[in-house]
């Protein structure tokens, strides 16, 4: 692939030069990356001055910044699923693209994995989009391409935004948070670890009890996933993954694309939030029989903190950077990314680790704000800087700097905040210096932070592998520490000549000398260059108590899973006016919403969210679903939740695990901004008939519910050409002898009672066999059987497993349906509309970005253009679960 540091240069072959002048009915972005300009003279001579490469590596350097980045995918879901589908990429894609010739005769490279990302689950090419998309050699490989993306099994990601999850050790049973996440790629990265093993977990304990309960088991699950020992261990719960990840933006809207990204997991252990992530609320926990202490506050074990950064590692999607990049940005946001690593280290536990991460190569934003959060937070002996360099062996990286020059918006240069102040006294505090600060500048030796070892972070260049920039770094909590407010932090706060570190005004109302403002990430004005003040009456009549009041937890008040923290007060109740800028990297660029809320506001100018509130396990409906699909006495019946403020099951229960229940319950009413939790378990369904449960399962929630269904209700399928009948036609006729269609499993349908039932897929050896188990739920009629399925996840599955395009066929006639059929349909309309109504959301949260995305940089950036295409199609392309 060409992708070591020697490769200089990109030329393309002839057929890409061709297509890519063809276009698609209008300018192509490839040719605006062409055609624009590429060059700054400020950006590379303070790159130049910094970074310390030498001649041939710095022409290295900037050669790769210049090109366009290579086209790069990863592998999605749980570790067997992920694998069943990388493997019709090896098999099936590989070899016919490794035909393809260009017009002088050398052939196409074709996909190849990404070397240090585990289990060769992550890909990249250097043929452009463009030619994948229009050259018919490629159309098989482009249509598995956007099939699988559209169900969730494929995440378009570039390769070093994969780098922070990946080291941060998160193990089964962890708490994580996820303090930046939208759009949701390295959140459904961190999701995935924390349902690590589980499937085999949960296999196992069902094998355990299977005798016991009467129920069979399948002959084995994950197909191609190798047994992990690590993530076995967690058997708690029968398997089921106790861990739990809080994914968190500020912005409302795109907190809904975080949502349309994450649900394809079907996690009932995620949580997504909407908060200023610099005054993160502390999450209260309720007393345990263990810890009867009433003010448990939730920590975390693992935190990534990917903050919103000027993003100049990002030229190679981002063009625009080249004419727009000013060093104004990264002082502007420097602030702002201390005061979230600082409140990520709070909510840590002793022992915890924070991933901090950006897609700049800027010190200010990197190695400063390492040692400003580290010195306000106590110093080493509190904070330790973990060293990078042992984890992904075969990922090429440069380690962080020990010394740097700050450039001032003037772009000027300046080694040392001695020189400013010098120039200060003789020529007066300008307007292009009056953001620098003395822990902007690099720690003179003996001072202090100069015994930081900068060189254990991580920095990754363009030229090393053909990626993007990035910075990683790991730190982990070694005691409980009072943080120094900013106001006390004389070398944080802006200073102006012959002034003392000026106080924020902020009406009263601070946390930790930190300003209270709204839910734009610290009113970030566009164009991140600066960091405004708000005023603004706190939310209640409780005094605010400091960032270092709530950071003090008494050894005494400690427990297992959690450490005791003062409230963080409410802050949650606050209007939000801008979306959250995120880095770069994840394309979020700092702009101002155009659109009014899509839900309604209550008085305190929140979006208004339906009420979590949990069913008793004694409940009426839940004990009607527990009869019809004779559950397993080892299925929780108290995680069973709905989202009304009547708390009665209207048409949709939710499930989620034992500590969300906790969390939602506990912290009810007390201004945290909960938008997000638990998985569709059941929707009820208009159906008449003696002893038929209205509440089907749905297919979000089968994963987790199959395994303890009773085989009264469990239709089992072992041959391919029975399942390619079920997809491909929509409600097949059971009257008659209709049923004998359906070969195998003609005879148990025709026979089961009307209702939903669980459909599995077993694994076999056979020729006609399966090597992947799955589960589905099906739907059996009067006169008719239905596999409920959305139309994409049909043709998905047609063209993984038979490499099959034929339409699906409908042949349900209006007019032919009687009563019975014809509310049944209704009731899948209803939910096809609700579905679309979650689209509509998502759909106008990424219009509003694309639409506003000229401030940072100018353009949204390749990988999150492609996220958020693919995540319009779905929108645009929303089908019913039925007909």
């Amino acid at each position: 692939m060409g992708r070591g540091g020697n490769r200089v240069s990109h030329k393309a072959p002839v057929i890409v030069q061709t297509l890519i002048t063809i276009g698609r009915g209008g300018e192509d972005n490839r040719v605006s990356f062409e055609k624009t300009p590429k060059g700054n003279a400020k950006l590379e001579r303070y790159y130049n001055k910094i970074l310390g490469l030498g001649e041939e590596e710095q022409a290295e350097f900037w050669a790769a910044l210049k090109r366009e980045l290579p086209n790069s995918f990863r592998f999605a879901g749980s570790k067997g699923h992920a694998l069943a589908v990388q493997r019709q990429l090896v098999t099936r894609y590989i070899p016919e693209i490794s035909k393809i010739s260009h017009y002088d005769g050398t052939l196409v490279e074709p996909p190849q994995s990404v070397p240090w990302y585990p289990d060769a689950l992550a890909w990249w090419m250097t043929t452009p989009k463009n030619v994948v998309r229009k050259f018919p050699p490629f159309s098989a490989f482009q249509k598995y391409l956007v099939s699988e993306t559209s169900v969730g099994n494929i995440s378009r990601q570039e390769v070093v935004s994969m780098i922070p999850p990946l080291v941060m050790d998160l193990q089964p049973g962890m708490i994580v948070l996820d303090m930046c996440a939208a759009p949701g790629s390295k959140a459904a990265q961190l999701l995935e670890m924390v349902h690590r093993g589980e499937e085999q977990r949960v296999h196992q304990s069902l094998r355990d009890y299977a005798t016991e309960d009467g129920r069979p088991t399948s002959p084995g699950v994950g197909a191609g996933a190798d047994l992990d020992e690590a993530a076995l261990a967690d058997t708690s719960d029968y398997g089921r993954a106790t861990g739990l990840l809080i994914a968190n933006d500020s912005d409302y809207k795109r907190s809904h694309m975080l949502i349309h990204q994450l649900k394809r997991l079907s996690s009932p252990n995620l949580i997504v939030t909407n908060h200023d992530a610099t005054l993160y609320p502390s999450i209260k926990l309720p007393p345990t029989p263990n810890n009867p202490a009433t003010n448990r506050y939730l920590k975390f074990d693992r935190i990534l903190a990917d903050v919103p950064c000027s993003g100049d590692g990002t030229t190679r999607k981002n063009v625009n950077l080249w004419k727009d990049w000013t060093p104004g940005s990264a002082l502007g946001l420097y602030i702002t990314q201390v005061r979230i690593l600082v409140r990520a280290l709070q909510m840590l536990k002793v022992g915890g680790r924070v991933v901090y991460s950006t897609c700049s190569m800027n010190p200010v934003e990197n190695e400063a704000v390492i040692a400003s959060a580290i010195e306000r937070c106590g110093g080493l002996g509190k904070v330790e800087l973990l060293p990078t360099s042992d984890k992904l062996p075969l990922l090429k990286r440069k380690p962080g700097l020990k010394i740097w020059a700050v450039m001032d918006k003037a772009a000027r240069i300046w080694e040392t905040f001695a020189d400013v102040q010098k120039d200060d006294e003789e020529n007066g505090r300008d307007a292009a210096k009056e953001k620098l600060v003395q822990n902007m500048f690099a720690p003179l030796p003996g001072s202090p932070g100069s015994e930081i070892p900068f060189e254990r972070c991580m920095r990754v260049y363009a030229h090393q592998q053909d990626t993007g920039g990035f910075f990683i770094t790991i730190l982990e909590k070694k005691s409980e520490f009072r943080a120094k407010p900013e106001v006390e932090s004389t070398s944080d706060a802006p200073k102006s000549a012959g002034t003392a570190t000026p106080k924020f005004e902020n009406s009263g109302s601070s946390v930790a000398g930190v300003p209270m403002l709204d839910g734009s990430l610290n009113g970030l004005k566009r164009g991140a260059d600066a960091v405004e003040d708000r005023e603004e009456q706190p939310s209640s009549p409780k005094k605010f108590k400091s960032e270092s009041e709530s950071a003090e937890v008494k050894p005494e008040q400690e427990s297992v899973e959690v450490k005791s923290e003062p409230e963080f007060t409410d802050i949650a109740a606050k209007p939000v006016t801008e979306i959250t800028p995120k880095s770069v990297d994840d394309a979020q660029p700092l702009v101002r919403s155009q659109h009014p809320p899509v839900q309604q506001r209550n008085r305190a100018g929140q979006q208004f969210e339906e009420p979590f509130k949990y069913i008793a396990h004694d409940h009426l409906e839940v004990k009607s679903v527990e009869t019809f699909y004779r559950l397993s006495p080892r299925f929780p019946r108290d995680r069973f939740m709905v989202r009304n403020a009547q708390g009665e099951p209207a048409k949709t229960i939710y499930y989620t695990s034992a500590l969300i229940r906790d969390i939602l319950t506990e912290n009810e009413g007390k201004g945290i901004k909960f938008i997000h939790g638990g998985v569709k378990m059941f929707m009820k369904q208009d159906v008449q008939g003696e002893g038929v449960c209205k509440w089907r399962i749905q297919s979000e929630g089968m994963p987790i519910l199959e395994g303890y269904v009773g085989e009264e209700r469990v239709v089992r399928l072992h041959k391919k050409e029975t399942l390619k009948k079920l997809l491909i036609e929509m409600f097949p006729k059971l009257s008659g002898d209709a049923w004998k269609n359906l070969d195998e499993i003609g005879e148990r349908v025709n026979g089961i009672g009307m209702g939903c039932c669980v459909l599995r897929v077993e694994p076999s050896a056979d020729d006609d066999g399966f090597q992947e188990r799955i589960v589905m739920p099906l739907w059996r009629s009067l006169h008719s059987l239905n596999l409920m399925l959305a139309k994409e996840d049909r043709t998905a599955m047609l063209l993984r497993v038979y490499n099959d395009t034929t339409p699906l066929v409908n042949s349900h006639n209006i007019g032919g349906k009687n009563k019975q059929e014809v509310r049944e349909d209704e009731a899948f309309k209803l939910q096809r509309d609700v579905d679309v109504e979650e689209d509509a959301i998502m759909e106008e949260a990424v219009t509003d970005t694309v639409a506003n995305s000229n401030t940072l940089g100018g353009t949204i950036t390749t990988e999150a253009a492609t996220e958020l295409d693919s995540s319009q199609a779905q929108a645009s392309e929303a089908e019913p679960a039925a007909e």
